[in-house]
């Protein structure tokens, strides 16, 4: 798990570079698109959710990543129409887009360690 500080970091480096670069969405993965329909949102709705991430959407991480150019990958949630969407992003290779994996409604309960229940 990470510290408070390092989500903050992350977070922070995270927005700057999808300011710069924007944002890949996995497409290719049936669960993320899906998740638009089952939620009732549109694609640029997604990047607003990104946007917005704070410290206490912190579920876990940073994991290990080998696909998208070894960057770690952050587990977020946020609750959206009323239903918990787990969210994972990475850093992605430098001088290109921070990728979203995934997107979709959470399969499990989420873990927030830094939310006050």
């Amino acid at each position: 798990m990470a510290t408070k500080q390092e989500v903050e970091n992350f977070l922070k480096e995270f927005k700057g570079k999808m300011k710069i670069w924007d944002v890949l969405f996995r497409s290719d993965r049936d669960s993320n698109m899906q998740a638009l329909a089952d939620l009732d949102i549109r694609p640029i709705e997604r990047e607003k959710v990104l946007e917005n991430l704070k410290v206490t959407d912190y579920s876990e991480g940073p994991l290990k990543e080998k696909l998208h150019g070894g960057s770690n990958m952050w587990v977020f949630g946020r609750d959206i129409n009323a239903q918990e969407v787990y969210i994972k992003i990475s850093m992605g290779p430098t001088n290109n887009p921070v990728i979203c994996i995934s997107f979709h409604v959470a399969k499990f309960k989420m873990n927030y360690p830094f939310k006050i229940q």
